[in-house]
């Protein structure tokens, strides 16, 4: 049995590559005559480039030989393009956003890992999904919850170890979105507790879906159309491959869990809302007013049990290791900065002597913690490009003209089916004619006063502040104001009470799915040490 399923994975693999090579060189495109970096293999096209660790200078190096759309080699010498022309991106994520969609095998993979989330569907589907969810990441919603991260966040600043430098960011950010999304508490917070094991996985769960990439990218979907799913289940407890079972307990333990939470929440429902106030968030949580709007939706819009818990995975992934490196990133930044990390504490400092522990609007109201937090993710969005494939045949028009190879200018682009593009947010937020020759540099006063015209201006399609951040159409990110609620919660805290500066290691931002960094020459853990001194 098992010498049969590997003959045919090696016979598809042959076969399909074979096809591509083909196509390759009969099949000529208008992608043709678009300028982009030469190809260092015929076999990997500039992926090693592009999807590295330290691909940071790459990706810098294109975007500013090439502008706003560039031409890059895949696989088999494959034709995909990378694209940060601002026209470009808005016909991407918002105009013809139903003509752009995720990969195929990103769909398979997210429902594999995710249960039927907001990652795992499209379509009508998805819009139902989103249309639900909407309404419960409201301003009125955001202010319920801040009560829940105080709570969290002065017991991570107790927790801190202040000799060995801030230890807790992505524990904190577990339990931030632990509590106020799932109503649901993954970790006290205290030192030498217990992993959750829900912790442990999740954490797992980004390095390892990477080491089983090329299973996602090129066998994943023909595989689901082999028998069923218990039969599948049964190949994969077969295969001799370490990474495929540590993906398969990495999922096993995160629906348990998130089954676990549903049905406990639904029973405190059914049961009424004094019991739902005694649990944790007090049915001010995201999934407990999720459920409650469930119950009373239309059935035309009414979602599936397995919709809400394909939310609970997806909710805390999309959560923790991008808040939590986006927080990593500032206090990093202000151990680099102390001018800036004494402006952002005498602002704190005033306003939590006036109010005390700041509610909603008293927080966003504060215009330095707010410019510190823009300019982070402006400079270092955690997740630096998104990527999308075109469903059908479709013409990407731009805002700034390329010049062909053929010496012609180019305004609008033919865009074959099928071909896939990678939509740069690193480039479109760092473009210096839209923020200017500074705007590699880390500048929270740019935000201050009055943005420039470049920018006010600027035809950029995200939901954030002219930034490409947290995506735009769609399928941008729901919930960008409960994350920037939670960075200003935690800094804001934290900054009054400790001090941050540079430890004596040097420190490198690996450019992964989610940028993380590690100290340089040390054995590759995502950590952050910094000296920290109570004030």
């Amino acid at each position: 049995m098992l010498g049969l399923i590997f003959k045919g994975i090696f016979s598809f693999a042959i076969f399909w590559a074979f096809y591509c090579v083909l196509r390759r060189l009969v099949v000529k495109t208008a992608l043709d005559n678009i300028p982009g970096p030469p190809s260092p293999s015929f076999f990997k096209g500039n992926f090693p480039q592009l999807f590295n660790v330290n691909g940071w200078e790459f990706h810098q190096d294109i975007a500013t030989k090439y502008g706003g759309v560039v031409k890059v080699k895949a696989l088999f010498g494959e034709n995909q393009l990378y694209v940060f022309d601002s026209k470009a991106m808005h016909h991407i994520v918002v105009k013809d956003q139903h003509s752009y969609e995720k990969d195929t095998s990103i769909f398979a993979f997210n429902g594999l890992v995710f249960g039927k989330g907001l990652v795992a569907t499209k379509g009508e589907h998805h819009r139902r999904q989103r249309k639900m969810l909407n309404p419960v990441f409201s301003i009125a919603h955001m202010r319920e919850m801040i009560p829940i991260f105080y709570n969290v966040t002065h017991n991570a600043s107790i927790a801190l170890k202040v000799e060995d430098g801030p230890q807790e960011m992505a524990r904190t950010a577990l339990e931030l979105i632990g509590q106020s999304g799932l109503g649901y508490s993954f970790d006290p917070l205290v030192e030498d507790a217990t992993p959750h094991p829900y912790s442990g996985s999740v954490k797992k769960l980004l390095p390892t879906s990477l080491r089983v990439s090329f299973l996602r990218a090129y066998l994943l979907v023909p595989a689901l159309k082999i028998g069923t799913p218990k039969f599948r289940r049964f190949v994969v407890d077969l295969l001799p491959w370490k990474n495929l079972h540590d993906m398969r307990d990495i999922v096993d333990v995160m629906y348990n869990t998130s089954v676990e939470i549903f049905e406990s929440k639904k029973k405190a429902l059914m049961d009424g809302d004094e019991v739902l106030a005694r649990q944790i968030g007090r049915g001010k949580d995201i999934m407990s007013i999720l459920m409650r709007a469930n119950m009373h939706a239309t059935d035309d819009d009414k979602l599936d049990e397995s919709d809400l818990i394909g939310q609970m995975s997806t909710l805390i992934f999309a959560a923790m290791d991008t808040t939590s490196n986006a927080l990593a990133r500032t206090l990093f930044l202000l151990a680099q900065n102390q001018d800036v990390q004494e402006k952002l504490r005498r602002e704190v400092t005033d306003a939590r002597v006036k109010y005390g522990d700041l509610a909603y609007d008293e927080l966003v109201a504060l215009p330095y913690l707010d410019a510190v937090c823009r300019e982070t993710l402006r400079l270092y969005p955690p997740v630096s490009y998104i990527l999308r494939t075109s469903c059908a045949d479709t013409v990407m028009p731009l805002l700034n003209p390329i010049k062909g190879l053929d010496g012609h200018e180019i305004n609008e682009i033919p865009i074959p089916k099928n071909t896939n593009i990678i939509v740069s947010a690193l480039a479109s937020n760092r473009d210096p004619e839209i923020w200017g020759s500074n705007s590699f540099e880390w500048i929270p006063e740019r935000w201050v006063s009055a943005s420039p015209f470049s920018v006010a201006g600027a035809p950029i399609p995200g939901v954030y502040s002219n930034l490409m951040t947290f995506g735009g159409g769609g399928r941008s990110c729901i919930g960008f104001k409960f994350s920037q609620l939670e960075m200003k919660v935690v800094l804001s805290l934290l900054i009054e009470s400790f001090k941050f500066s540079p430890s004596d290691k040097e420190i490198f931002w690996q450019m992964n799915m989610i940028a993380t960094p590690t100290v340089v020459g040390g054995n590759g853990k995502n950590e952050l040490p910094l000296r920290v001194s109570k004030i």
